[in-house]
């Protein structure tokens, strides 16, 4: 056996860990270069890359130093192509676009729309937030960003298109800088429609890895449309342990089933709250209804987040809680969160890519 065969006999069952299939049933290896002891390996992998490449390359370097030592290893990834589920020209440049919702208000939705988004854009993604919710903007608050108008330019057609403020690495559309809070909450029908299709199709968001939606609570007239207009890859429900939340969150799942939109899993929070002075984890709204829901509508449990008074304080402050100096705690959560997104993603399109084309670069 040559030596790159050899090189190719030892890659091919290192195994990608999110779909628990190796490089070569995912037909990943494309070419295989070795000149003047420097060896160049040419992969294509399921999108989004930016939480598992590092452990595949690892993975990669590993075997080939075990199959031919003393080598150079020079490893090239790019992206394979998934094509949308549902054929549609709106937000062209965006990979995958998730919707954040609830059954019901006051469950923290706006402020783990904003802080995965943060924390998406920390692991190296591309990320936009879409504000949708309306009726109460949350955005401008929780990112600093209050009384700030939305700027416009003149696009190569000569249209005027919205530009998105950038915030923590992240860019950012709310009708919050368009209307006041009051106006808001008085806006009806046709016209929440109308102000929503503005935000996705009149805003220059350019190229994403992620456009997250943050949708107002409940199953109206901003879901549908969403769901009508927008090709989402899946939805991400908040809820919190009690009951009453429980029920609305059925709700959302159900709507989102019926317009034909994944449901990516289930974040709970206000899950539990740890006493300062003994860290005993108490229970406050009750335990089990994010593991229950989660079974029902057969999607994972990605994340438990606590009750805790820096998340209120970092909001207050206009600071994302994974950007804040004493957020280290929610910022591992949220990284963890957004790894177990990307995770759920990269298997749904494994499940539904086409078969990838033999090609050597």
């Amino acid at each position: 056996m040559d030596t790159i065969e050899r090189i190719r006999t030892s890659i091919a069952q290192v195994r990608d860990p999110d779909v628990a299939a190796t490089l070569s049933e995912l037909n990943a290896i494309h070419d295989i270069q070795l000149r003047d002891g420097v060896v160049k390996l040419y992969l294509e992998l399921i999108p989004p890359l930016q939480w598992v490449a590092r452990h595949i390359d690892l993975s990669c370097r590993e075997a080939i130093a075990a199959s031919v030592p003393g080598v150079d290893v020079h490893i090239f990834v790019r992206e394979r192509e998934i094509p949308r589920t549902t054929p549609s020209t709106v937000l062209p440049g965006v990979k995958n676009l998730i919707a954040i919702a609830s059954g019901k208000g006051g469950v923290g939705k706006s402020t783990i729309a904003v802080n995965l988004a943060v924390a998406m854009a920390q692991a190296g993604a591309t990320v936009g937030l879409l504000d949708a919710d309306i009726y109460g903007p949350s955005a401008p608050t929780l990112l600093g960003l209050q009384g700030m108008p939305l700027h416009a330019r003149k696009d190569e057609r000569g249209h005027i298109i919205g530009v998105p403020h950038e915030r923590y690495g992240i860019r950012v559309a709310s009708m919050g800088f368009v209307l006041q809070r009051e106006q808001a909450a008085i806006l009806r029908g046709p016209l929440l429609a109308g102000y929503f299709t503005t935000l996705v199709e009149q805003i220059d968001w350019g190229e994403l890895d992620f456009l997250i939606f943050d949708l107002p609570p409940g199953t109206g007239d901003i879901q549908l449309t969403l769901a009508q207009k927008v090709p989402l890859t899946g939805a991400v429900l908040i809820t919190t342990p009690q009951e009453l939340s429980l029920a609305d969150v059925r709700r959302s799942a159900t709507m989102f089933r019926r317009v034909n939109v994944p449901v990516l899993g289930i974040v709970e929070n206000m899950s539990y709250f740890v006493c300062p002075t003994c860290a005993h984890r108490i229970p406050v709204f009750g335990e089990g209804g994010g593991e229950a829901l989660a079974e029902e509508v057969g999607a994972p449990l990605l994340e438990r987040l606590p009750l805790d008074p820096i998340l209120q304080r970092a909001s207050d402050e206009g600071i994302p809680v994974v950007e804040h100096p004493t957020g280290e705690h929610f910022r591992a959560l949220f990284h963890t969160l957004a790894r177990a997104l990307a995770r759920e993603i990269r298997r749904r399109h494994y499940h539904h890519q086409s078969p990838p084309m033999e090609i050597t670069l």
